[in-house]
């Protein structure tokens, strides 16, 4: 709000902190999408309105030359204003593709884990139809799990992702203007070296790991090293703190990490809840059996590899049963709604979600659970209060002490919106039971 931000307006909702500016001349679209991307006029709005909030008549007020920004949107728009685009993989316009985008790895990682964006889901936007497939989704995982090292017979995250890298380029760069490409490293020439590595001797022919790598900002400059140390702090600081894919691990630089899909692994109907067993049972359970023959053949680590792998394992089973401090809470939910044990709803939120993982053991990390990295989440009371609600189903609204788990309400009503109690699965099938009943004799 502070900067002002601007974008075209193709008829979304919006709420009172937008304010969409309509020329009464259509013809002048493009002299005012000019004037209100210019700092000129935000130093005037500044001038007539200091507050961080701008008044919306105020946008009204900034000088306008007609006759200058005629020449400006003449010079910048010869042929008119552009068609929508987007190359930022935050957006809902951007067409999925690592090539033309402004952080390719990271797109590239999500189509890995199975992603893909609203436009090739079937979406379509005005001026930006829905798109066919585009030749990587062969190179997609099918579970949603991606372990950095060999297991189950699937080979490591980074080889995987240099071969989807590899298709990408093959399939060319997006067009995103003709001056050439936003936010991709200039492509390399078919049969330069670009794996200056010791590490894994791979050489696809248009782009460059460690061009790539600095775009993004790491330190790494091998995808190995990326994928296990830098990932997931970069995806959850890319994506506002709401990861969708989650690195999960034991604690170690040479133990078990996997990429979790999180759509999948909070998929509906008792799915999601599958996911996370094939992710306790059979990868993990795989990289334990390792291990231990490792350990059986005195191999050097194996011993304390297999240690962490099965107290990440004993973590997993506690999210599954979902006894405190692993359960689910939705404060919006009442009491007999609530989750019980790992089956989270996709729409209550990857903020709300995630606590479980957040709230395990943690393996390294202060505060990150078993996650590689800790998002800036929390669970604290939201502004605001709620309109009555009866205590039986919802008691958290009834003056809670903050500390009290298994809070069955008091004698006041308050409605403040905490996000942070806990209840025991003994104490949620009571409520179910209860509502059940009392459904049966209404």
């Amino acid at each position: 709000m502070g900067d002002l931000p601007v974008s075209l307006y193709c008829g979304e909702l919006y709420d009172g902190n937008v304010a969409p500016v309509i020329p009464i001349n259509p013809k002048h679209i493009p002299l005012i999408w000019s004037l209100v991307n210019d700092d000129f006029f935000r130093t005037e709005l500044r001038k007539l309105d200091k507050n961080t909030k701008v008044t919306n008549g105020v946008l009204l007020k900034a000088p306008f030359d007609l006759a200058h920004w005629q020449k400006v949107a003449a010079e910048k728009y010869p042929d008119g204003l552009p068609k929508p685009f987007s190359s930022d993989p935050t957006q809902w316009l951007f067409n999925g593709h690592p090539a033309g985008s402004d952080q390719p790895l990271h797109a590239a990682v999500a189509r890995l884990l199975g992603y893909r964006w609203p436009r090739q889901t079937g979406s379509s936007f005005p001026d930006c139809p829905a798109l066919g497939p585009d030749g990587l989704e062969p190179f997609c995982d099918r579970d949603g799990i991606v372990c950095l090292t060999p297991l189950r017979g699937e080979a490591k995250a980074a080889e995987r992702l240099r071969k989807l890298l590899d298709a990408a380029w093959r399939t060319g760069f997006q067009p995103v203007s003709e001056g050439g490409h936003l936010g991709c490293p200039a492509p390399v020439q078919a049969g330069s070296p670009h794996s200056e590595t010791g590490k894994d001797a791979y050489s696809p022919p248009h782009w460059s790991e460690r061009q790539l790598l600095a775009a993004t900002g790491a330190k790494s400059t091998h995808l190995e090293d990326w994928l296990r140390d830098e990932f997931f702090e970069q995806h959850a600081k890319l994506f506002h703190h709401r990861p969708f894919i989650w690195h999960i691990w034991d604690g170690r630089p040479d133990g078990f990490h996997a990429l979790v899909n999180y759509h999948q692994l909070a998929a509906p109907d008792g799915a999601g809840h599958k996911l996370l067993e094939t992710l306790t049972y059979a990868y993990l359970g795989d990289w334990i059996r390792r291990q231990q023959d490792d350990a059986n053949n005195n191999v050097p680590g194996a011993e304390s590899r297999h240690e962490a792998a099965e107290a990440l394992q004993q973590e997993l089973k506690n999210i599954l049963a979902g006894e405190p401090p692993y359960d689910l809470f939705i404060r919006l939910k009442g009491l007999a709604a609530q989750a019980i044990g790992w089956h989270p709803d996709l729409n209550d939120g990857v903020r709300l979600n995630i606590r479980p993982f957040l709230y395990a053991k943690d393996v390294k990390k202060k505060d990150a659970g078993i996650l590689r990295w800790k998002p800036n989440v929390k669970w604290t009371k939201d502004r605001g209060t709620e309109p009555q609600r009866p205590k039986t189903d919802f008691p958290w609204f009834w003056t809670w002490n903050e500390k009290t788990p298994d809070f069955q309400g008091s004698a006041k009503f308050d409605g403040n919106r905490w996000n942070d109690l806990h209840y025991a699965t003994e104490t949620k099938q009571a409520a179910r039971a209860a509502h059940e009943k009392k459904g049966t004799e209404a």
